[in-house]
């Protein structure tokens, strides 16, 4: 008796011609051009953001601040996250497939971890250096030095590349896994697994700097809003010159801190869903379904180009610069020297 159910779809391979190749992923034509526009859309934002936030902070010398400093090395760390992981994680998000070769897969994961932990590790530091120059805005200059910063620099990059690369290619992340890696193990595949003990220390060294901030944060907005109290106060009463120079200086230091808090705010909500999975994943064997991975993996980079959305909303500085980098002006001649603070 024969029958009319049709018959199964063929399956497709990452390379149809290789034994043991991975399946790859079954998209329609519609729903694979909608996600190469969005994950191609994320990575231009964040290299172009990030790029504009780097050219600024390094061409303008009225930017040459030891907090800029900070910030421009944290659009680095996104810029890169836009060149050398996004553009490689779409195809292997739409396609199911890795097609960049093994060794380049294991260099991949350890460009973002890398870049994850230099992130985090700038954004805390500029918590401290808010906090600083919020609770002590005048004597900030002398604390919070070019060379602070650039030893709180030197620190973010360091730590992070050297924890990232040396756990992915000495291959400790996957002790105890080696079954669970050797059956994911396909041609044209990606599989990084990390163990519950190298998990915990990932979450760890996200989790500690993350906790710093929060406090330091919370800290910066009660003092920031009993000084808010403290000069409306004062609003009827006659003071010196050098009291209204440090309420002006005071304001300006909160409104930066308030900016930048939100950078960290948004940096929360996008990382932490992502490790909280990871430590559930590595503790229930792995049931996270790759799409819901997916997801969350997603909006971690997606993280890397809200940054200069958020200066571009908050900072008068940012956009006028901006402005200037897009429009050829800072190819004029002494264009570095262009006040704009004042604009």
């Amino acid at each position: 008796m024969g029958s009319d159910l049709p018959p199964p779809a063929a399956v497709q391979l990452c390379f149809e011609n290789l034994n043991g190749s991975c399946v790859k992923t079954s998209y329609s034509p519609g729903p694979r051009l909608i996600l190469y526009a969005v994950f191609g859309f994320g990575s231009w934002l964040t290299v172009f953001g990030n790029l504009l936030v780097m050219i600024s902070i390094l061409h303008f010398k009225q930017l040459h601040s030891p907090t800029n400093l900070l910030i421009a090395s944290l659009a680095c760390a996104d810029f890169l996250v836009g060149v050398t992981v996004m553009p490689f994680s779409a195809v292997r998000s739409v396609e199911g497939c890795w097609y960049f070769g093994e060794s380049y897969c294991k260099l991949h994961s350890c460009f973002d971890g890398s870049f994850c932990y230099a992130s985090i590790y700038h954004l805390c530091f500029i918590s401290l250096d808010r906090y600083i120059a919020v609770t002590d805005p005048l004597l900030y200059p002398t604390r919070f030095t070019s060379s602070v910063s650039g030893i709180c620099i030197a620190f973010s990059w360091l730590l992070s590349i050297i924890y990232s690369f040396t756990l992915l290619t000495t291959g400790a992340n996957e002790v105890g896994l080696e079954e669970l890696v050797s059956a994911l193990t396909c041609v044209g595949g990606c599989p990084i697994a990390v163990n519950q003990s190298w998990v915990m220390v990932n979450f760890l060294l996200f989790f500690l700097p993350t906790l710093v901030m929060i406090i330091v944060y919370s800290k910066i907005f009660l003092i920031a809003k009993q000084q808010a109290r403290k000069i409306e106060g004062m609003s009827n009463k006659t003071v010196g010159s050098s009291d209204s120079y440090k309420d002006r200086v005071a304001r300006r230091e909160r409104k930066a801190a308030r900016t930048l808090g939100i950078a960290v705010i948004a940096f929360l909500i996008s990382w932490l869903p992502y490790f909280i999975d990871s430590i559930i994943d590595a503790f229930l064997g792995f049931i996270t379904p790759t799409y819901i991975f997916e997801i969350l993996a997603w909006i971690t980079y997606y993280n890397s180009a809200m940054n200069p959305l958020i200066y571009t909303l908050f900072y008068p500085w940012f956009r006028k610069a901006m402005k200037l980098i897009v429009t050829g002006q800072v190819l004029r001649e002494n264009s570095s020297t262009i006040n704009l603070l004042s604009l």
